[in-house]
């Protein structure tokens, strides 16, 4: 093995030892995405807070770009991997003068973490986050769940985002409702739906 790398010169072993590393991390992480094994502990998290002192919190998933940033292990990785190949390809192939295959490994190296961040940037566009926000139900109909007495809590289910759910509500001029009522939401405060009958 030694005799096949005997007539490297430094500037050679150094694009493959950049190639090699950057392609085996590069390896490595793509592995552990595929088999469930990457962990990241970024987790979006919104809360909404009404001047009523009420609030809603809501914590989300985290993206799937999350696992590419410009400093991360995929494009640092990806980074040098092409570095070393289109340097060693430039200088050891095609006998180009040191600075020019530096040039060219610098490019490679850049245009393939702009090309993977393009992947991961066209994946998070085809995510759906699965979060519902309560405060989105305003305008939304439904009917009554169970009755809601007068100046009390009953429950209610709506057709929210072309999901059937069911909340807390209370009349928001404080009548009664009983059960099969139509009704529309006007206000939400506290995950608590504020809603008025349909006639």
């Amino acid at each position: 093995m030694s005799e096949w790398f005997a007539d490297f010169k430094s500037i050679e072993l150094f694009y493959l030892i950049c190639a090699v590393i950057g392609g085996a991390f590069l390896i490595f992480k793509m592995v552990l995405m595929f088999i469930g094994g990457d962990i990241d502990a970024d987790v979006d998290i919104d809360v909404d807070v009404d001047l009523d002192g009420g609030f809603d919190m809501e914590a989300g998933h985290a993206d799937s770009d999350v696992g590419f940033h410009l400093l991360s292990l995929i494009s640092l990785s990806s980074f040098f991997m092409m570095f070393g190949l289109v340097g060693l390809t430039c200088y050891r192939q095609y006998h180009l003068h040191a600075l020019i295959s530096m040039v060219g490994s610098i490019t490679g190296g850049s245009l393939s973490v702009w090309i993977i961040g393009k992947i991961f940037q066209g994946a998070s566009k085809l995510q759906s986050s699965g979060t519902l926000k309560t405060a989105d139900a305003v305008g939304c109909t439904g009917t009554v769940y169970l009755n809601i007495p007068q100046n009390g809590t009953g429950r209610v289910t709506l057709n929210f985002h072309n999901h059937l759910r069911e909340f807390d509500a209370i009349t928001s001029d404080g009548s009664a409702l009983d059960t099969g009522s139509p009704v529309r939401v006007v206000e939400v405060k506290a995950r608590v739906l504020y809603v008025e009958a349909i006639h």
